[in-house]
């Protein structure tokens, strides 16, 4: 890029020599929301997470369902400013067990979401990355040093899909996916957002789940998300519940423990079972818990079997509320 340019995700440019982000420090706002929101089912369930982004971002998906931000080039979309110092004293304040770096992927804000990952390791709360996975090698080491967990979108299982929806590549999203399972103490989750005739055949759900099987394991939580029309996919349908089930049995049928539906009211398929004795052992209806049956440690309460994630005592009770927060007033 020459002096005065911008990038294709438009938060980046060239000033006075040097390729500086515009974005850092301000964000398109923040909400305090349930952590299966982001989603994750397995890190701290029942808490409830201070979530902001930014603007921009490094993919074109034309599904995008929070393309007013990702997608935004008016620098006005920014609603607060916000240190990591304020963000970490108001996620204390607001009794969050964790930060959430989304809407937009933070990897087009990634100093940014560092610094802020780092005051809040300070201050006793915990971080999570929603991203798409699409990054570099070696920003990918750097910026999961300050992650304590991640929910990575694999979008679909082609190449074709990636580059014509997406405006991406398949294999750097599966490289970042080994190296979280290989390298990293990182607990992350993957969703996939199932998109008619797109990515939902049997053949392609086949191969994705099989993949996930013999590179991360069974224990990776798998969730199938329902799509809804958006932005640049407005002429296609709603996700039918039905496909959302045929994709969880497939992946059970491949071995995957913990694959759950989403964006639609399904408790079976919501909930989570114990893998040693099958008993369910916390139950949901979207991002509502119920019936819980872990000890402190993770440990279902039938067989003593500790289920794989992150449990600090019992579940939370944030629920399903939505809070909008402004940053800016509460540092007055």
């Amino acid at each position: 890029m020459h002096e005065g340019q911008r990038g294709l995700c438009f938060v980046r440019g060239v000033e006075a020599g040097e390729v500086k982000l515009f974005t850092y420090g301000r964000s398109s706002g923040f909400c305090v929301d349930p952590i299966e929101k982001k989603p994750l089912n397995h890190f701290l369930p029942g808490t409830s997470v201070l979530s902001f982004g930014t603007a921009g971002c490094n993919l074109a998906c034309k599904f995008c369902q929070n393309w007013d931000m990702s997608k935004s080039r008016e620098m006005d979309t920014l609603a607060d400013r916000a240190t990591p110092e304020m963000l970490a004293a108001a996620a204390q304040r607001l009794k969050c067990a964790s930060v959430a770096f989304t809407y937009n992927d933070p990897v087009v804000f990634m100093e940014y979401a560092m610094d802020v990952a780092d005051a809040c390791r300070e201050a006793g709360v915990k971080s999570v990355a929603v991203t798409a996975g699409y990054i570099n090698a070696a920003p990918r080491v750097e910026f999961y040093k300050h992650m304590d967990a991640a929910n990575v979108d694999l979008k679909g299982f082609t190449e074709r899909f990636y580059k014509k929806i997406c405006g991406a590549e398949l294999g750097a999203v599966l490289e970042t996916l080994e190296y979280l399972k290989r390298e990293t103490s990182v607990w992350f989750e993957i969703t996939t957002l199932l998109i008619p005739d797109e990515n939902d055949s049997d053949a392609e759900l086949d191969q994705m789940t099989r993949w996930i099987m013999d590179k991360l394991g069974p224990d990776v939580p798998l969730h199938f998300t329902a799509f809804h029309p958006d932005w640049k996919m407005m002429d296609k349908a709603h996700t039918p519940p039905a496909t959302l089930t045929r994709a969880r049995n497939i992946a059970r049928a491949n071995g995957l423990h913990y694959v759950y539906t989403g964006n639609v009211h399904d408790s079976a398929g919501s909930s989570t079972y114990c893998v040693g004795c099958g008993k369910r052992v916390i139950e949901r209806d979207w991002y509502e818990l119920g019936e819980w049956q872990l000890d402190a440690a993770g440990k279902c309460l039938h067989c003593g079997t500790r289920l794989p994630g992150v449990f600090d005592g019992a579940a939370g009770n944030w629920g399903a509320k939505r809070m909008p927060v402004r940053l800016a007033a509460m540092a007055r």
